[in-house]
C-alpha cells in the first residue's frame, strides 16, 4: 500500500479524465465554456505532489516518526473518484434532476466567470463578520473579567447573561431590523450576540478557576489589581477564553448567513439565496464552496494564533 500510494491520486486523476473528454455529455445539459472541472483537478494532483515533494525535502532528515510524505494521497484519490462518479451520475447520464444537479464544470466555472461578485460578496460577509466578532469579543471579555474579579457585577450581570444568553441571536432578527437602520449593521450585532455569549461565560469561568493561591503570591509581593488581573487571571483563564472565542465564532457563522439571507443586499449568503430564487443551481454549489472554504480559513487562522498564544498547549486541540 504505501508504494502504490504515490501513484492513487495519477491513477484516480487519469480515470476522471478519461470520463470527462472520452465519454460524451448528456444532450439535457447546458454545455460549459471550458472543461474547468478536467482542469481543476489537474492543478489539484499537481499542487498536490509539489507540496509533497517541499515536505519530503524539508523533512528528510527527521526521525521515522514523520508521517509518510503521500499520507494524503488516498484521500485525494477518494475525492477525485467521488467526483468522478458524480461527473458521471450528472452531465454524462443526467441520472440526477438536471435542474438541481448541474454539470461540474459549470460549477467550478462559476467560481471564475463570476469572480468579480463573489470576491465582493466575501469582502462584504468578512467586514460584518470582523465587525461583530470583534465587538462581541471585546464585550465579552471585559465582562468576563469583571464578572471573574468584582462579586458585585457577578451579582448584577450574572442573572442578564442566563437570562439572555441561550436566547438564540438569530431570534433578534425582527428587533434588530427595526431598531437598525441598515440591514449591515444589523447583522453585526447578531453576530456580536453569538460571539459574546460563549466570551464572557468562559472568560469568568477561567478566571474564577485560577488557583487563589496566584494571587496570595501576588499580594505578597505588591501586585497592584490591574496586575492580579493581567499578568495572572487573564493568562491562566487563556485556555478558556480561546475555547469560548472558537464557540462564538462557529456560532457566528450561523448568524451571518441567516442574517445575509433575511434582509442584506451583498453577502455570500445573500448570493447563495439569491441564485436559489434564480434557480441557478450551478452558481448555489459555487456559493457553498466558497462559504466552506472561506470558514475553514477562518477557523484555521483562529487556530493559529492559539497555538502561538499558548504554545505549551500546542496540540491538545487539533484542527
Amino acid at each position: 500500500m504505501k508504494i502504490l500510494r504515490p501513484l492513487l491520486p495519477l491513477l484516480s486523476l487519469a480515470a476522471a479524465e478519461i470520463v470527462a473528454f472520452a465519454v460524451p455529455d448528456s444532450p439535457l445539459h447546458q454545455p460549459a465554456k471550458h472543461p474547468y472541472f478536467a482542469v481543476l483537478l489537474i492543478i489539484a494532483v499537481a499542487v498536490y505532489f509539489i507540496a509533497a515533494t517541499a515536505i519530503y525535502f524539508k523533512n528528510r532528515n527527521n526521525s521515522a516518526a514523520e508521517k509518510p510524505v503521500f499520507y494524503r494521497g488516498p484521500f485525494l484519490a477518494g475525492v477525485i473518484l467521488f467526483l468522478n462518479l458524480l461527473n458521471i451520475f450528472t452531465v454524462k447520464t443526467a441520472l440526477f434532476p438536471v435542474l438541481y444537479f448541474p454539470a461540474l464544470d459549470r460549477v467550478f466555472g462559476t467560481l471564475f466567470e463570476d469572480r468579480s461578485l463573489i470576491l465582493k460578496c466575501i469582502g462584504f460577509s468578512m467586514g460584518i463578520l470582523l465587525k461583530g466578532v470583534a465587538g462581541g469579543l471585546i464585550i465579552g471579555f471585559f465582562m468576563g473579567i469583571a464578572i471573574g474579579f468584582s462579586k458585585a457585577a457577578e451579582y448584577w450581570i450574572n442573572p442578564l447573561i442566563r437570562i439572555l444568553g441561550p436566547i438564540p441571536s438569530t431570534a433578534w432578527i425582527p428587533i434588530l431590523l427595526v431598531v437598525f437602520s441598515e440591514a449591515r449593521s444589523a447583522s453585526s450585532f447578531i453576530i456580536g450576540i453569538s460571539v459574546w455569549f460563549p466570551t464572557v461565560v468562559l472568560t469568568s469561568s477561567g478566571i474564577a478557576n485560577v488557583k487563589n493561591s496566584y494571587f496570595e503570591v501576588s499580594s505578597t509581593l505588591g501586585a497592584g489589581q490591574l496586575q492580579k488581573i493581567f499578568r495572572i487571571g487573564v493568562p491562566a483563564a487563556m485556555p478558556s477564553i480561546f475555547l469560548g472565542l472558537s464557540n462564538g465564532i462557529c456560532g457566528s457563522f450561523v448568524a451571518l448567513m441567516t442574517a445575509e439571507m433575511i434582509g442584506a443586499k451583498y453577502g455570500i449568503g445573500w448570493y447563495v439565496n439569491w441564485q436559489k430564487e434564480m434557480m441557478a443551481y450551478s452558481n448555489v454549489y459555487a456559493g457553498l464552496i466558497v462559504i466552506a472554504v472561506m470558514f475553514y480559513l477562518v477557523i484555521t487562522v483562529l487556530f493559529k494564533i492559539r497555538d502561538r498564544v499558548l504554545g505549551w498547549q500546542k496540540g491538545v486541540i487539533k484542527w
